[in-house]
C-alpha cells in the first residue's frame, strides 16, 4: 500500500516533470535552466534536486534503477523463452515504468533531438548492454562463457539495442502514429530475415 509520504512525493515529481518538460518544449533543452524549472515548478532549486540528481534526469529518469528493472525482467521469463523475446519483454516493461506513454513520446522526441542528451542516453545504453550479455549467455544455454556464446550473447544484445533505439527514433519522428511494437518488430526483421 502506497503511504501519504509516497503519494506526496510521486504529485510532485509529477508537477516537476511537467513543468520541465513544458519549458523544454518551449525554449528548448538547453536554454532551460534547473533555476527555471524550479521557479515555475514552485520549488527552490534545492527541493528539485533531492528529486531529481541532475536535468538530465528530468528527461532520461534514474537510469540505474530503469536498467535494474530491464535486467530483472529479462532474467524473471520463463526458461524456454527466447534471448530476443526475453529482451523484447524487458523493454516493454521499461518503456512506461516512470510514464504513461504520452509522456514516454515526448521525452523520446527531446532525447532523439537534443545531441547533448541523445550522447548521455548512448553512453547510458552501453552499461546496460554489458549488464545483459550475462544474462543472454546464461539464456542461450551455454554456461561456459567462451568465444563463441559470449560473440552471441553480446550480437543479439546489440541487435536489440539498435532495433529497439531506431524503432523508438522512428516512433518520435512520426508523433506515435505507428505502434511502437510493430517498428520493432519491422526492425529486428530486418536485421534477422536479410542479414
Amino acid at each position: 500500500m502506497t503511504t501519504l509520504w509516497e503519494r506526496s512525493r510521486q504529485v510532485a515529481v509529477q508537477a516537476i516533470l511537467d513543468t520541465a518538460v513544458r519549458l523544454f518544449a518551449e525554449q528548448g533543452y538547453e536554454q532551460t535552466t534547473i533555476a527555471q524549472i524550479a521557479r515555475e515548478a514552485g520549488i527552490s532549486q534545492r527541493s528539485l534536486f533531492r528529486y531529481f540528481g541532475t536535468k538530465e534526469d528530468l528527461v532520461c529518469g534514474d537510469q540505474e534503477a530503469l536498467g535494474a528493472l530491464l535486467k530483472r525482467t529479462v532474467e524473471q521469463q520463463p526458461a524456454e523463452m527466447s534471448a530476443w523475446d526475453a529482451l523484447r519483454a524487458g523493454f516493454e516493461v521499461i518503456l512506461t515504468a516512470n510514464h504513461s506513454r504520452e509522456r514516454a513520446l515526448e521525452l523520446s522526441r527531446l532525447i532523439f533531438d537534443t545531441p547533448s542528451l541523445h550522447a548521455r542516453y548512448i553512453e547510458k545504453r552501453l552499461r546496460w548492454q554489458a549488464e545483459l550479455v550475462p544474462v543472454v549467455r546464461a539464456r542461450l544455454g551455454d554456461g561456459s562463457g567462451g568465444p563463441a556464446s559470449d560473440t552471441q550473447a553480446r550480437a543479439i544484445v546489440a541487435t536489440v539495442f539498435a532495433c529497439i533505439d531506431t524503432a523508438t527514433e522512428l516512433w518520435a519522428e512520426h508523433e506515435g502514429r505507428i505502434d511502437l511494437a510493430d517498428l520493432y518488430e519491422q526492425c529486428l526483421a530486418a536485421v534477422r530475415d536479410h542479414g
